[in-house]
């Protein structure tokens, strides 16, 4: 599929992975000591890190609607599903000995996870059902908590009176929202019958990492981490 919803949605990816990138480099100066401590934690940083998070969420939605919308193509669905869930158990995996905050139990890898599958019962909702049951899910975020979901296993609710201490934590409670939302505005706007002319060379270059946005997540952390070592390294 060549059209010109898919360049745009590529293009989304690549802007949401830009941004994801400079938050992270942003966070690697405040770790390793060249900017304040508490940069991470002032309102700017705060809030461009959930709409990161908000817009790779809408985008997951979006693209289910693309792919399934005229029917669930359960293999590819399956296949694309064991990768994010296997990419989101590697971070859990790697987060053990080396993420800040604490082991990442339901980050936003899980959360794609998690959401592609609420997905599928959304794209047989009417859009505006599936409209309304995202802003519920996101008003929800300010209703009550319950000692109950305290527990780790049930972390993935977002129900929990106190939060789990994590380097990365995004429940379905409130972060289903946007994916949903995504695939009802997809429902709604009928993207799957859009159509547009093949990309330039230019568009081809600049979606290359909305293409590859999972290898893309896992690998750029690592290589910001190993790049700040080798320059504190360089210069001892």
């Amino acid at each position: 599929m060549t059209g010109s919803r898919l360049i745009a949605l590529d293009l989304a990816r690549t802007l949401a992975l830009v941004c994801m990138v400079v938050f992270h480099f942003t966070f690697d100066l405040a770790l390793f000591g060249f900017i304040d401590p508490g940069t991470m934690s002032q309102p700017f940083w705060y809030y461009f890190a959930r709409l990161i998070a908000g817009s790779f969420l809408f985008l997951v939605g979006v693209s289910l609607w693309l792919a399934h919308g005229r029917g669930i193509r359960w293999s590819a669905f399956w296949t694309r599903f064991a990768k994010v869930a296997a990419a989101a158990a590697l971070v859990t995996l790697a987060s053990l000995w080396l993420v800040p905050g604490g082991p990442i139990w339901f980050g936003i890898l899980h959360a794609i996870a998690a959401a592609s599958l609420l997905g599928l019962i959304a794209l047989r909702l009417p859009w505006p059902v599936t409209l309304a049951l995202a802003a519920a899910i996101f008003a929800a975020a300010w209703g009550p908590r319950f000692p109950t979901f305290d527990p780790l296993w049930l972390v993935w609710t977002g129900l929990a009176e106190t939060r789990p201490m994590m380097g990365d934590y995004t429940p379905l409670i409130p972060w289903a929202a946007p994916a949903l939302a995504g695939v009802g505005l997809a429902k709604a706007l009928r993207i799957d019958t859009w159509r547009g002319s093949p990309p330039s060379p230019v568009l081809h270059t600049l979606t290359f990492p909305g293409r590859h946005s999972l290898i893309i997540y896992l690998i750029h952390q690592p290589i910001l981490i190993g790049l700040f070592n080798l320059y504190i390294w360089a210069n001892s």
